[in-house]
């Protein structure tokens, strides 16, 4: 792993090139050629803070001022700057040339030979939301609000909640949505109606029952992605026609047609006749119980799908599949616990600020997982097997060698 680490920590993933690309397209180069903090090289520093959530701002410059001065991104004579100066030097890039250049970057990481990666031919992915405590500063309540917050406000730090897609296989994310977590817009299925247009036709988005709702069904059904979501017991779920592995074929019906008019498209959809997909959609439903889950072991567990053939994807190898949606729940601890640290709040007083700093995070985890899955996948492991919080502690004491940065 150190090899590979030796390699490039951050660069690799996050190459020179596409950094000056990013800053040109947004319009953030630099105002004068003598400034201590370019922009290429305040993105880096965004990232390293991620890494170093512990240390301060010039603590962490410093780590990284032989890398710098070895790389020729600063001059021999560099001296750290001060907090004041890095702040301002983060200001002045703001957040779109950081979420830019994670559009642009982050991609599915797995091979074909990457353990419990695939389902045939769809790439394992998943959709879920996490909430991140941010200084509690005016602008960030006004912009985030608290979690769960009445008439009084609320209690303990705003929060800005986070919505991604990751790969199950590697917990690499690809695609984000930030936002707060109070307010209009504000819930995991409005931040996740951002990412639909990132789903590829070669995947297949698991998601928990809080995602399901006509509108985003039919957006994320409408890519061309294969879909295994939970869905709530009270959805209404007509059986078609049974198949031989215990599944079953159904209709979900947009909820604004009712009574006459939607038993007529249940009926149309039994006799096989075509639907609108405006009105009504077939799915393929998945009902099991978990025998040994402690807290409800009689909970029926309910899958729609939009893979209708069994021969595709048996019910038992769905079910199976559709439990690979902890990967996601696994990534989000990496990212909040081992590298943020548990109960840590983020440095940002902004908004702005803060959104950078999640990207940062984002970046930075996206390079770790890369390392591990490419490494994993090498030696014909489960990339699982690979120690992520051992990973970090090797990358933090090898990114500040000037050997493991390449311009």
């Amino acid at each position: 792993m150190t090899d590979w680490i030796s390699l490039g920590v951050l660069t690799s993933t996050v190459p020179r090139d596409v950094v000056d690309e990013v800053i040109v397209a947004t319009g953030k180069q630099a105002q004068r050629s003598d400034g201590k903090l370019p922009p290429h090289v305040v993105v880096y520093l965004v990232m390293a803070l991620a890494l170093f959530a512990d240390e301060d701002y010039e603590e962490v410059a410093a780590r990284l001022t032989d890398t710098l001065t070895a790389w020729g991104a600063v001059d021999p004579g560099w001296s750290v700057p001060s907090s004041g100066g890095i702040t301002q030097a983060r200001q002045r890039l703001g957040a779109e040339p950081v979420a830019e250049l994670f559009d642009r970057i982050a991609v599915p990481v797995a091979q074909q030979l990457t353990p419990d990666a695939w389902l045939g031919a769809w790439r394992l992915m998943a959709v879920d939301g996490m909430e991140w405590d941010v200084p509690a500063t005016k602008e960030n309540e006004a912009a985030f609000g608290y979690a769960g917050a009445g008439e009084d406000g609320g209690t303990g730090y705003p929060k800005v909640r986070v919505v991604t897609i990751s790969e199950c296989g590697s917990h690499a994310v690809v695609a984000a949505a930030v936002g707060p977590v109070a307010g209009s817009g504000s819930g995991e299925q409005s931040l996740a109606r951002r990412l639909w247009g990132w789903l590829e036709p070669d995947w297949l988005v698991l998601a928990d029952r809080n995602f399901f709702n006509w509108r985003d069904w039919c957006a994320a059904a409408g890519s061309g992605a294969a879909l295994v979501w939970r869905v709530k017991q009270d959805l209404r779920l007509p059986v078609l026609g049974f198949a031989a592995d215990g599944s079953y074929t159904s209709v979900v019906v947009n909820p604004r047609i009712r009574r006459g008019r939607r038993d007529a498209l249940i009926q149309a959809a039994r006799e096989g006749q075509e639907l609108d997909v405006r009105q009504a959609r077939r799915v393929r439903v998945v009902e099991y119980t978990v025998p040994d889950r402690g807290d409800d072991p009689e909970e029926v567990i309910c899958l729609i799908t939009t893979i209708l053939d069994p021969l595709q994807a048996p019910a038992a190898v769905l079910a199976q599949a559709y439990h690979q949606r902890w990967e996601h729940e696994e990534g989000n601890r990496q990212l909040k616990s081992v590298l943020r640290g548990p109960g840590r709040v983020l440095r940002s007083k902004s908004p702005q600020m803060v959104e950078q700093e999640i990207y940062g995070y984002l970046l930075t985890h996206y390079a770790i997982s890369v390392l591990i899955c490419q490494a994993a996948t090498g030696a014909a492991v489960d990339p699982d097997r690979v120690k992520f919080t051992r990973t970090v502690r090797l990358v933090r004491r090898r990114v500040a060698d000037p050997a493991a940065f390449s311009p």
